[in-house]
C-alpha cells in the first residue's frame, strides 16, 4: 500500500474514532435522524400524501444540511489552530495533504453513518408499497456527495479561524448562497437583468439544481462531476489556506 494511501487512512481512522469518544456523535446523530423524520412524515405529509416514496424526505436535506454539516466542518483545522496543535501535525512525518484529505474523510464518513441510520425509512416504504428503488438508491448517492461538497467547503473555511463560531457562521452562509441560487425565485430576480446563458450558469453551480435532477432518479455524469470538482477545488483551496496560516 503507497505511503500516502496508508497514512490518510490512519489519520481518518483516528478522527473517525475521536468523533465517538465525546457525546459530539450522539448529538449529531440523534438531531439528524430525528429532523429528518420530522421533516419526512410531518411537515413532507408523508401519509397524508398516499404515495410509498421518499421525495419528502430528500428534499429537507439540503436544508438540514445547512446548519448540521457546517457543525461537523468547523472543528476541523479550527480547533487545531486555537490549541496550537496545528504546527505540531505538520511536523509529523506526514504530509499537509495526507492530514487534509485524512479529516475529511473520516469526517464524511461521519456524515455517512448519519445517512445509514435513516436506512429504516428505506424499509418502511417499502413495507407499506412499492417504491422506485433505484430513484432512492440514487438519492441516497446524491445526498451523500452533496454532503461531501458542503464539508469540503467548511473544511477550508474552518482552517482560516481559530474560532469555531466564525467557521460555522461563514461556512453556512456559503454553502446557502449556493443552495439559493437554485430556486426560481432567485433566478427571476437575475432575469430581469441579466442574459439567460448567466442565469444558466448561476443555476448550474446550486446544490438544489443537481440535487433535484437525481432525486428524480437521473444520477448523470454532470450532477456528478459538479458536486466531485467541488470538493477538489475546496480541498486545494484547504490545502493552499492551511500552509498559509499554520504559522499564525
Amino acid at each position: 500500500m503507497p505511503d500516502i494511501v496508508r497514512n490518510t487512512l490512519t489519520i481518518a481512522k483516528r478522527e473517525f474514532k475521536a468523533y465517538f469518544s465525546t457525546p459530539l456523535a450522539a448529538v449529531f446523530l440523534t438531531i439528524f435522524v430525528a429532523l429528518t423524520g420530522a421533516f419526512a412524515f410531518h411537515m413532507g405529509n408523508f401519509f397524508e400524501r398516499g404515495q410509498a416514496d421518499l421525495n419528502p424526505f430528500f428534499q429537507y436535506h439540503p436544508w438540514l444540511y445547512l446548519l448540521l454539516v457546517p457543525a461537523v466542518a468547523m472543528r476541523l483545522w479550527a480547533e487545531e489552530r486555537k490549541a496550537g496543535t496545528i504546527e505540531l501535525l505538520m511536523t509529523l512525518p506526514i504530509s499537509p495533504w495526507e492530514a487534509i484529505l485524512g479529516k475529511f474523510l473520516a469526517a464524511w464518513a461521519f456524515i455517512g453513518v448519519a445517512l445509514v441510520l435513516t436506512f429504516p425509512m428505506w424499509i418502511t416504504v417499502n413495507v407499506l408499497g412499492r417504491p422506485d428503488n433505484g430513484v432512492i438508491f440514487a438519492s441516497y448517492i446524491g445526498s451523500f456527495l452533496m454532503a461531501g461538497a458542503f464539508l469540503a467547503i467548511g473544511s477550508a473555511v474552518s482552517a482560516v479561524t481559530r474560532n469555531q463560531v466564525i467557521a460555522f457562521i461563514v461556512s453556512a452562509t456559503l454553502c446557502f448562497l449556493l443552495v439559493m441560487s437554485g430556486l426560481e425565485l432567485v433566478l427571476n430576480v437575475f432575469r430581469l437583468w441579466m442574459p439567460g446563458f448567466v442565469v444558466s450558469a448561476i443555476s448550474s453551480l446550486s446544490f438544489l439544481t443537481h440535487f433535484d435532477r437525481i432525486t428524480k432518479g437521473v444520477l448523470d455524469l454532470s450532477s456528478i462531476v459538479f458536486y466531485a470538482s467541488l470538493i477538489i477545488f475546496a480541498l486545494f483551496a484547504n490545502r493552499i489556506l492551511v500552509e498559509l496560516k499554520k504559522a499564525d
